[in-house]
């Protein structure tokens, strides 16, 4: 079965850090593009990392630039997101994705909030 689970969120005051796992079961992580969406209350589902398969190109959304850092192990099967200087507006759910020509598969999300 084709799975992705998320750990590593909960609550962190302005400033403080995370990280975020998310590990893959049922296929390989090879091949395919990586990526970390998030989604805050009310808003729309955002793109904020992703890794590709090939060169191991790292892209960063300009909200996070800078103090989040993305990363992946294909041997494990792990991408994680390392998040800094951490704000307010960082609060939501934060998505795992695997994407590819034959597979578009999402993790259930893990909540992260960001309040003092």
């Amino acid at each position: 079965q084709v799975q992705l689970v998320e750990s590593g969120g909960g609550w962190v005051q302005p400033g403080g850090s995370l990280t975020l796992s998310c590990v893959g079961s049922g296929f390989t992580f090879r091949g395919y593009v990586l990526s970390w969406y998030r989604q805050a209350p009310g808003k729309k589902r955002e793109l904020v990392a992703s890794i590709t398969s090939t060169f191991f190109s790292e892209w960063y959304s300009d909200s996070v630039k800078g103090r989040f850092t993305m990363f992946r192990d294909d041997i494990k099967n792990l991408m994680t997101l390392q998040m800094n200087s951490l704000k307010v507006e960082d609060t939501a759910v934060y998505i795992c994705n695997v994407r590819g020509d034959d597979m578009n598969t999402w993790g259930k999300g893990i909540p992260v909030t960001v309040s003092s």
